[in-house]
């Protein structure tokens, strides 16, 4: 058999094609990677320590999975998808009861829409806490963050579609925080929807933002930070020995043909079952056709965007809807020219100490948050402080003043320690990351009717019925 493989693979006919022999010596493994359209972006050794499934969880693999499902799975939604106000619901419904496993395709867009977003959300949190962002890998990190931002659009701009009232108001909400931004804001909102409220017009536009805008730029961008990574020298390793991130050889490596495309043909696998199994066992939500004249009670905007909306409940939109995520993007956004030492890149929180700062900041972060709720909601409700104080000291000095303490404090703190810049950015990214996580949980489970801050056993709206 082997003998047969080696004539196959030798001749003239198999070499114009592929351009290498059966791959068991270095020059073919070689040629493998360096002349195959998908392989080509792998180095042709990889380190051993990047293959590690506690490394990188394999959460960037993942996300690219997600995506390309996500745009297969679609591809099939648009043969039976009409996008007018008078043809989307009739034509989901007859997708889910008339069309052959229509239900099952519409399952695996709808949640592996959901965790693409919560994918690229983990792989950021990865890349950032074992320091990958770190040189020469700076601007790679600023196209992530590109990427998570049009993941985020790619969501928002589908969740539309099915123009049923828990996505009709959803959008409505979402399209209206945007418009809090001063200046650019309506127009941004007006260019979304075309006009003030959402009706055919948004949905038009969403509808091609959707199936080919964002797509088409996720996939340009996703190209680029693929390249990036290879260019870059390939996943960040951590030397042990010598503390310094170091050439793969010198850690040992192995051919990513066949180690490395086995590894992903069996990740892609095991993502596919989960997707499937999941759609199988739990269907998409859908409630009734939209209706503008008919408000659900309480009306939430997407799940990563219910941060936002909790956030207005504290402040002025301009503050809480412009001003904390626009600082928080750009934080982001210039991350990695904070720190442009290279040492440490590639190992979990760099030290002992780092691991300390970021399990102690989470934990300051989740006090903080919870002092800072019920400080606005019970000491000093909105309503009250509108009553007694002018509107700029009520909606804007006080509340944006006590986040900023709160936010700054644990700096003051840490700086006394003469802490390194990683240290004080891992400070700062997990208050940022748990500030996020906590304004979004309470807004998506302790938000009742009337929006009221309740318990989570007392919302009057189901999980199944906001995803």
């Amino acid at each position: 058999m082997t003998r047969l493989l080696h004539r196959i693979t030798r001749s003239r006919f198999w070499r114009s094609i592929f351009r290498h022999g059966w791959p068991d010596n270095p020059l073919d493994r070689t040629l493998v990677m360096t002349s195959n359209l998908f392989l080509h972006l792998h180095p042709v050794k990889v380190s051993r320590l990047s293959l590690k499934a506690t490394y990188t969880f394999g959460l960037g693999l993942i996300t690219l999975i997600l995506f390309i499902s996500l745009t297969m799975s679609g591809f099939m939604l648009m043969f039976y998808y009409s996008p007018t106000v008078e043809r989307a619901y009739p034509s989901i419904l007859n997708m889910q009861t008339t069309i052959p496993y229509g239900q099952i395709m519409r399952n695996l867009h709808r949640w592996g829409a959901h965790l693409m977003v919560l994918a690229a959300l983990l792989h950021m949190l990865r890349v950032f806490y074992t320091g990958a962002y770190k040189p020469p890998r700076e601007f790679n990190w600023v196209l992530g963050v590109g990427l998570l931002v049009l993941t985020l659009g790619a969501s928002f701009t589908g969740y539309l579609l099915p123009w049923d009232q828990l996505s009709y108001w959803a959008i409505t909400i979402g399209s209206s925080i945007l418009a809090y931004a001063p200046g650019l804001g309506p127009a941004l909102q007006i260019f979304l929807l075309g006009g003030q409220e959402v009706g055919q017009e948004a949905l038009t536009r969403f509808y091609a933002l959707h199936v080919f805008g964002l797509p088409l730029a996720l996939a340009v961008v996703a190209s680029l930070h693929l390249w990036r990574v290879r260019k870059d020298g390939g996943l960040a390793v951590q030397s042990i020995a010598s503390g310094n991130t170091v050439a793969s050889e010198s850690l040992g490596t192995v051919y990513a043909f066949p180690v490395v495309a086995l590894i992903e043909i069996l990740l892609t696998l095991g993502v596919s079952l989960a997707l499937v199994l999941l759609s199988t066992w739990a269907n998409a939500p859908l409630l009734e056709i939209a209706n503008p004249y008919l408000t659900p009670d309480p009306a939430k905007a997407p799940w990563y965007f219910v941060g936002l909306q909790e956030l207005l409940e504290y402040g002025h939109p301009s503050l809480m809807a412009v001003l904390a995520p626009g600082l928080a993007g750009l934080f982001l956004l210039i991350l990695p020219y904070l720190d442009p030492q290279p040492l440490g890149a590639g190992l979990w929180f760099t030290s002992q100490r780092g691991k300390r700062i970021a399990a102690y900041s989470a934990l300051y972060a989740i006090a903080a948050v919870f002092f800072f709720i019920t400080l606005e909601t019970y000491i000093l409700p909105r309503q009250l402080m509108q009553e007694r104080l002018p509107q700029f000291v009520s909606l804007i000095i006080i509340p944006g003043g006590l986040l900023a303490v709160l936010v700054i404090l644990p700096t003051i703190v840490l700086w006394r320690f003469r802490p390194e810049r990683r240290e004080m950015l891992i400070l700062l990214f997990t208050e940022l990351l748990v500030f996020t996580a906590i304004f979004t949980l309470v807004g998506w489970f302790m938000r009742g009717s009337g929006f009221q801050l309740v318990l989570p056993w007392l919302a009057k709206v189901g999980l199944a019925h906001r995803v």
